[in-house]
C-alpha cells in the first residue's frame, strides 16, 4: 500500500510536471509557500480537437508585458518581506506562479495544482515517501485578474478555504460570501465603477446611452448596476449588446451594425481589452467615428485598445483607472531582470526575447516569429504580435532600459501597487499568527495557530480580520465582503504631440468616501474631446430643454424622448432638461423666464422711497415747528398772552403735539412686531392727551365767562391741578383701552402673500378691528365734546381765547378722520399705512396751526398787543359788549313798563345811553392812559351792535350815601344788579393774568 500511494504520487508530480515545465512557472521555496496566477499571455490558440489522438494542452499566444510586471511585483514583494527584520523573521516565503493566459481552462490548471498539493500534504506522507523535492503546501493565492477567471478559480479555493486575494477582479458577484468564502481583494468592487459611470453621464447631461459588456462574470453584473444607476437618473439605453474575444465575426458585425445606425453618441463598455479588441477592429475598419466611449478600468488604460491607428474612432474615450501607489526600488528591480539572473522566473526567457524580438540559442529548437510591441502606459495592455519575419539570436548583453515596452511603464503603478498590496496583506495575516499571545487568539478558547504548520484555513480566519498600515501611510483593512473601499482617477485619451502615442491624462477622480452628490470632481477644460475639442458632444434622444421649461412626456416614446413645456407662474428650472419645474418657496415668485425663483417684491412704506421721505419730511417738520412754538412760549412765558392762554395746558398740549408727529414715525419703515405694537397706542394716547387738554382749557374758560358771580366753588373748578386731574382721566381711558387691547389681541408684523403673487406686503396686522375702532371712536368723542365747548365760546375776548381757531381745528380733525375711514377700509398694502399717517399729520398740523400760530404772530411781530393793558382793554370791551346788552334789556323792558303806566322816562343816576341809527363802525379803544384814568373815573366805550352804535357810560365808583330817597324800588333794583355785572366785569378783566 505504501510503495502504491508513493507511486501514485510520483505520477501526479510527473503529469503535473508535464504541463507545466520550468520555462511555464516562476517558483521559488520557501517555508511558507504562496501562489500567484498572471496573465501572461493574452489568450490561447484556437484548435480544433477532434480527439483522434490524446489532446494536448493548447498553445499561449500574445505575450502580455503588464502581466509580466505584474507577477514581477508578487516576486518583488515577497524578496523585500524576506529581507525585512520585523516581518516573519525567521520565516521565509516561497512562490508558485504559473500564467493563466487569460482564460478561465489555464487558471483550473494551475488551481488545481495548488490544491493537490494541499491534498497530498493533508495526507502525511512524510514518514513513508523520501521527497527531497517536497513543495509545501500553497496557504495563500494572489490572483486572478479578470472577474470571470476569479470567479472560476473562487469556487474551487472555496471549497478547500484557501484563501484567494485578488488584485484586479472588481465584479461585485465576488462580494457574495455564502458562494465565494475565501474571496478578498485590494481592488474596489464594481458597484461604485457603475454608480460613477452614471454620475459622469448625469454630469454630462446626456441621457441616450448604449452599452457593450463582455459575455462574462465581470461584464454582465458590471452593466447590470449600470443600469440600475441610469434608471434611477433617467438615464435612457438605446441598445444593450455581449461581446467575447471568441465571438465569431458574424457577431462582431452584427454590434457593430448596431452601434452605427444608434442615435446614441455615448456607449457604456464593461469589459477587459482582449474581449474588447475585436470589436474595435471592425469599427475602426468602417470608421465609425463621433462615439463617446466611456470605458471600466479593465481596458480604459489596455494599449490593446489605446493604439494611435485606433485613435480617430475611439479618441473621445473618458475611463477609470485605479488610484496609483508608490512601491520604493521596484523600479530598479524591473531593470534587474535577466534570464541568466532569474534563475527562479520560468517567464524571464520569453520576456527576453519579446522585448528585443530575438531568440535564445538554448531556447526552442526554431527561431520563433519576429513580434512587434506596442508602448502603453502602466496598466495599459502591452502584447506581442506575430509578423512573417524570423528573429536574430539573442546576445545576452541588450540593455532593458534601451527599449520601451509596457514593462518598463511604471509612471502610475496601479494594479501593481495592489499586486503588492495583495502579498503584504498575506504576510500581515502570517504575522499576526506568529505574534499571538496563547489566550488571545481567533480560535477556540483564544488559541493560536501554529506558524511552522500553518494551514490555508487559519490564514484565512486572520485575513478576515486584518487591520495594517500600509506603505503610503493609508489603512488596510477587509470589510466583511472581502472588499478594500478604493478611489478612481477619472482619465481621457489625448495623442502625444511627441511620438504621436496615446496617452492617459488625469481630468478628474470619483471618491467613494464622499458624501452623495460631491464623490464625482471632473476639469472640463483638461478633456479633448476626439482629441482636439473642447465642446462637449450631445447624445440625448431629444433636444436640451431649456431653464425655465420642462419634460412633458410623449406618449409611445421612451423616457428620454420629450417635448419642452414651459414652467407655470411661481415655479421654475434652473437646469437643462429638468423633469419637474421646483415651487418656488413662499418668499420667491420665478423671474419672467422661469430659470429662477428671485424674492418676491417686498412692499411696505419704506424710508428710503420718495412717498416715505415725504412723510417723514412733513412728520420732522411739524416736530420742528412744534418744538419752536414751544421754544417760544418757554422764552416768552411771562408775557400777557401765554399767561392768558393758560400757560401749563398749553405746554402740556404742545408737548402732546410733539407725541402725534412723532407717533406718525412708527408707521414708516418695515413693521416688526414692537412697532405694530407701539404705533397705534402711541397715535391714540397722543391725539386724546391733546384733545383733553384743549377740552379743559375751552371749558375752563367758558366757565368763567358765563358765571355771574365767582364762587369758591367756581375758582376750585378753575384750578391747576384739577385741570390736569381731569386731563389725566380723560386720557387714561384711551390708556386702558390700548392695556386691554395689547393683552387681549396685540397687533403683529405679517407677511401678506394673498394680495398679489409676486409681491409681499408686510404690514400690520392689528389683532382686533374692534379695539382700533374703540381706540379711533373714543378720540372722536372727545373731539366732538371738545368742538362743542368750542362753539359756545367763540366769542370770547379774541386776544387770548382761541375758540373759533380751536372750532375750525375739529372741523378739520373730523374731515380728517371722517375720511379715514373708507380710505383705510379701501387700501391695502403699503398704502394703510400710509393713509394713516397722512391723517396723522393732517390732525397735528390744523391743531398746532389753528391754535398756536396766530399767538405767535403776535408775540414774535405784534409785540405791542401782548401787553397787560391791551389785554385788559380786550377783556373789558368783551365787558362793555356784555354789560351793554344786558343795560339795553333792561331800558327797554323799563321804557315798555313806564309807557304802560304813563310816566316819563329818564335816566339812571349811574349811566346814559344815546343810540344813534347809523352803521359806523366801533370807535378803537382809548389809549392806554386814557383807559387807566377812565377805569378810575368811570369808562365810557363805543359798542357797536347790529342795528347801530351805543354809547355806554359805566361808573365803578360806589353809589353815593346820600342818593335820593325818592328812587323809586325799580332803580335801585337795577343799580343793585348793575354793581352785581361792574363786580362780575373786574374778576373777568383780571382772569387772564392770573
Amino acid at each position: 500500500m505504501t510503495s502504491y500511494s508513493c507511486c501514485l504520487i510520483l505520477l501526479l508530480f510527473t503529469w503535473n510536471t508535464a504541463a507545466y515545465g520550468p520555462n511555464q512557472r516562476a517558483q521559488k521555496k520557501g517555508d511558507i509557500i504562496l501562489g500567484g496566477l498572471f496573465p501572461i499571455h493574452f489568450g490561447v490558440a484556437a484548435k480544433d480537437q477532434d480527439l483522434k489522438s490524446r489532446p494536448e494542452s493548447v498553445e499561449c499566444i500574445r505575450y502580455n508585458f503588464r502581466g509580466f510586471r505584474w507577477l514581477q511585483a508578487m516576486i518583488f514583494a515577497i524578496e523585500e518581506i524576506n529581507s525585512s527584520p520585523t516581518l516573519l523573521p525567521n520565516m521565509t516565503l516561497g512562490y508558485r506562479i504559473f500564467d493563466t493566459c487569460n482564460t478561465v481552462s489555464k487558471a483550473l490548471e494551475a488551481t488545481l495544482s495548488f490544491v493537490a498539493q494541499n491534498k497530498i500534504d493533508s495526507l502525511n506522507l512524510d514518514e513513508f515517501c523520501n521527497c527531497s523535492e517536497h513543495i509545501p503546501s500553497t496557504i495563500a493565492v494572489v490572483g486572478a485578474t479578470g472577474s470571470g477567471i476569479s470567479t472560476a478559480v473562487a469556487n474551487l479555493l472555496g471549497l478547500f478555504y484557501i484563501p484567494q486575494v485578488s488584485y484586479a477582479s472588481s465584479s461585485r458577484l465576488l462580494s457574495n460570501k455564502n458562494q465565494f468564502k475565501s474571496f478578498l481583494r485590494t481592488i474596489p468592487n464594481d458597484e461604485h465603477q457603475a454608480t460613477a459611470m452614471a454620475d459622469i453621464i448625469e454630469y454630462f447631461r446626456w441621457n441616450w446611452v448604449g452599452t457593450i459588456a463582455a459575455d462574462d462574470d465581470y461584464g454582465r453584473p458590471g452593466i447590470e448596476k449600470f443600469r440600475e444607476e441610469a434608471e434611477e437618473r433617467d438615464i435612457c439605453i438605446d441598445f444593450s449588446e455581449l461581446i467575447s474575444q471568441y465571438s465569431d465575426e458574424e457577431e462582431i458585425q452584427q454590434v457593430v451594425e448596431v452601434i452605427q445606425n444608434s442615435t446614441a453618441r455615448v456607449i457604456v463598455v464593461f469589459s477587459s481589452g482582449p474581449d474588447l479588441e475585436p470589436l474595435i477592429k471592425e469599427i475602426v475598419r468602417r470608421n465609425i467615428t463621433g462615439k463617446i466611449w466611456l470605458a471600466s478600468e479593465a481596458w480604459a488604460s489596455s494599449s490593446l485598445i489605446a493604439m494611435p491607428e485606433f485613435f480617430r474612432v475611439i479618441g473621445s474615450t473618458i475611463g477609470f483607472a485605479l488610484k496609483a501607489g508608490q512601491i520604493p526600488g521596484f523600479r530598479e528591480f524591473l531593470q534587474k531582470v535577466h534570464p541568466k539572473k532569474s534563475t527562479n522566473n520560468g517567464f524571464a526567457k520569453e520576456f527576453w526575447e519579446e522585448t528585443f524580438n530575438c531568440y535564445l540559442p538554448d531556447g526552442s529548437k526554431n527561431p520563433p516569429a519576429s513580434t512587434s510591441f506596442h508602448k502603453g502606459h502602466e496598466e495599459g495592455l502591452g502584447a506581442g504580435n506575430g509578423t512573417s519575419a524570423f528573429r536574430p539570436p539573442c546576445t545576452g548583453d541588450e540593455n532593458i532600459t534601451s527599449v520601451e515596452t509596457p514593462y518598463m511603464d511604471y509612471t502610475h503603478l496601479r494594479i501593481s501597487y495592489n499586486v503588492y498590496l495583495a502579498v503584504y496583506s498575506i504576510a500581515h495575516a502570517l504575522q499576526d499568527i506568529y505574534t499571538c499571545t496563547p489566550g488571545k487568539g481567533l480560535f477556540t478558547n483564544g488559541s493560536c495557530a501554529d506558524i511552522k504548520k500553518v494551514e490555508a484555513w487559519q490564514v484565512l480566519k486572520h485575513l478576515r480580520h486584518l487591520n495594517f498600515t500600509n506603505n503610503m501611510g493609508e489603512q488596510v483593512d477587509f470589510d466583511e465582503f472581502g472588499d478594500l473601499v478604493g478611489n478612481y482617477s477619472i482619465i481621457n485619451w489625448h495623442l502625444s504631440p511627441e511620438d504621436g502615442s496615446v496617452v492617459f491624462e488625469e481630468v478628474g477622480h470619483y471618491n467613494v468616501y464622499a458624501k452623495k452628490g460631491e464623490r464625482l470632481f471632473i476639469n472640463e477644460n483638461k478633456i479633448l474631446w476626439g482629441g482636439f475639442s473642447k465642446e462637449v458632444p450631445f447624445s440625448n434622444c431629444s433636444r436640451d430643454c431649456l431653464p425655465g421649461t420642462r419634460k412633458g412626456i410623449i406618449e409611445g416614446e421612451p423616457t428620454c424622448c420629450f417635448e419642452c413645456v414651459d414652467c407655470p407662474d411661481g415655479e421654475y428650472s434652473d437646469e437643462t432638461d429638468a423633469s419637474a419645474c421646483d415651487k418656488c418657496p413662499e418668499d420667491y415668485w420665478s423671474n419672467e423666464n422661469h430659470t429662477s425663483c428671485i424674492p418676491k417684491q417686498i412692499e411696505f412704506l419704506a424710508w428710503t422711497e420718495p412717498f416715505g421721505i415725504a412723510l417723514t419730511l412733513f412728520a420732522v417738520l411739524g416736530i420742528f415747528l412744534t418744538s419752536f412754538v414751544l421754544g417760544v412760549f418757554t422764552k416768552f412765558r411771562n408775557t400777557p398772552i401765554v399767561k392768558a392762554t393758560n400757560r401749563e395746558l398749553s405746554y402740556l398740549l404742545l408737548f402732546s403735539l410733539l407725541c402725534c408727529f412723532s407717533s406718525s414715525l412708527f408707521f414708516i419703515g418695515e413693521p416688526q412686531n414692537w412697532t405694530c405694537r407701539l404705533r397705534q397706542p402711541a397715535f391714540g394716547i397722543s391725539f386724546v392727551l391733546c384733545i383733553s387738554c384743549i377740552l379743559v382749557k375751552t371749558n375752563r374758560v367758558l366757565l368763567v365767562f358765563e358765571a355771574k358771580i365767582p364762587t369758591s366753588l367756581h375758582r376750585k373748578w378753575w384750578g391747576l391741578n384739577l385741570q390736569f386731574l381731569l386731563v389725566f382721566l380723560c386720557t387714561f381711558v384711551q390708556i386702558v383701552i390700548c392695556v386691554i387691547w395689547l393683552y387681549t389681541a396685540p397687533p403683529s408684523s405679517y407677511r401678506n402673500h394673498e394680495l398679489e403673487d409676486e409681491i409681499i406686503f408686510i404690514t400690520c396686522h392689528e389683532g382686533s378691528l374692534m379695539a382700533l375702532g374703540f381706540l379711533i371712536g373714543y378720540t372722536c368723542l372727545l373731539a366732538a365734546i371738545c368742538f362743542f365747548f368750542a362753539f359756545k365760546s367763540r366769542k370770547l375776548p379774541e386776544n387770548f381765547n382761541e375758540a373759533k381757531f380751536i372750532t375750525f381745528s375739529m372741523l378739520i380733525f373730523f374731515i380728517v378722520w371722517i375720511s379715514f375711514i373708507p380710505a383705510y377700509a379701501s387700501t391695502y398694502g403699503k398704502f394703510v399705512s400710509a393713509v394713516e399717517v397722512i391723517a396723522i399729520l393732517a390732525a397735528s398740523f390744523g391743531l398746532l396751526a389753528c391754535i398756536f400760530f396766530n399767538k405767535v404772530y403776535i408775540i414774535l411781530f405784534k409785540p405791542s398787543r401782548n401787553t397787560i393793558e391791551e389785554v385788559r382793554c380786550s377783556t373789558a370791551a368783551h365787558a362793555f359788549k356784555v354789560a351793554a346788552r344786558a343795560t339795553l334789556r333792561r331800558s327797554n323792558v323799563s321804557r315798555k313798563r313806564s309807557n304802560s303806566l304813563g310816566g316819563s322816562t329818564g335816566s339812571t343816576p349811574s349811566s346814559s345811553i344815546s343810540s344813534k341809527s347809523n352803521h359806523e363802525d366801533p370807535f378803537p379803544l382809548p389809549a392806554c392812559a386814557e383807559r387807566q384814568r377812565q377805569q378810575q373815573r368811570g369808562c365810557k366805550q363805543k359798542v357797536s351792535f347790529g342795528s347801530g352804535t351805543v354809547t355806554l357810560s359805566l361808573s365803578f365808583e360806589e353809589p353815593q350815601k346820600n342818593a335820593m330817597a325818592n328812587r323809586n324800588a325799580r332803580r335801585r333794583n337795577s343799580l343793585e344788579a348793575q354793581n352785581s355785572d361792574d363786580s362780575l366785569m373786574r374778576h373777568r378783566a383780571l382772569l387772564p393774568l392770573q
